[in-house]
Parts: C-alpha cells; sequence; structure tokens
C-alpha cells in the first residue's frame, strides 16, 4: 500500500467534521489544492466539494474524506494537515516537507 498524500492531525479531522456538518446536504467532501499566488509563489487552496474528479487522490482518515487536486499531489506529498486555533484567529495549517520557502506571513509556500 502507498502511503497517503497527506495525513490528518485529530484536531484537523475534527474540525473537518464539524463544518461538513453545516455544509449543504450535497457537500461530499473538502478538496485540496494549490494555486499561484502570495508573496511566495504558491497557495494552499481549501473548499467544499459536491463532486469526485476521475483525476482526485482521495484521503480517507479519522472518518472524514479529503479530495486532492491531482495538480496539487507533487507540491503535497507527506504533508501533515493541522487545524490551529488561536486566540484571535484559527486556521488549517499545512507542514509540508516540499516547502523551500514560505512568506513572513504563513499564506504562501515555495518548492524547488
Amino acid at each position: 500500500m502507498s502511503e497517503q498524500v497527506i495525513r490528518l492531525s485529530q484536531n484537523a479531522a475534527e474540525r473537518i467534521k464539524d463544518i461538513m456538518s453545516k455544509a449543504e446536504e450535497t457537500t461530499i467532501g473538502v478538496r485540496v489544492g494549490v494555486k499561484s499566488g502570495g508573496c511566495a509563489g504558491m497557495s494552499y487552496v481549501m473548499e467544499y466539494t459536491k463532486e469526485v474528479n476521475s483525476s482526485d487522490e482521495v484521503i480517507e482518515d479519522k472518518g472524514v474524506k479529503v479530495f486532492i487536486d491531482s495538480s496539487a499531489v507533487m507540491y503535497l506529498l507527506g504533508t501533515e494537515m493541522d487545524y490551529k486555533k488561536e486566540e484571535l484567529s484559527s486556521s488549517f495549517v499545512f507542514n509540508n516537507p516540499n516547502e523551500t520557502e514560505r512568506c513572513g506571513c504563513g499564506e504562501s509556500f515555495k518548492v524547488e
């Protein structure tokens, strides 16, 4: 069996379960991808998904489904997706071993 593209922390899985419980009935999970942009070159993208693309990588971990956009797989291999809640903010955090640089605000990253 090959290794999953990403692993979910317990906090991330619980947060996804929470947001899925409030999503539209036709939503089947969350999709993770990357897009060009930000000061370091690439940004993580998360959105609800209502359908499976045939090229998606489907991760089932800790009771939730995460769909990985096929164009993002090579940038996300080995990544742990976490969820951090702090006093003034909360967000999903990607601990990605492929990153070679991250911008100061943490919103974008770069891979070589």
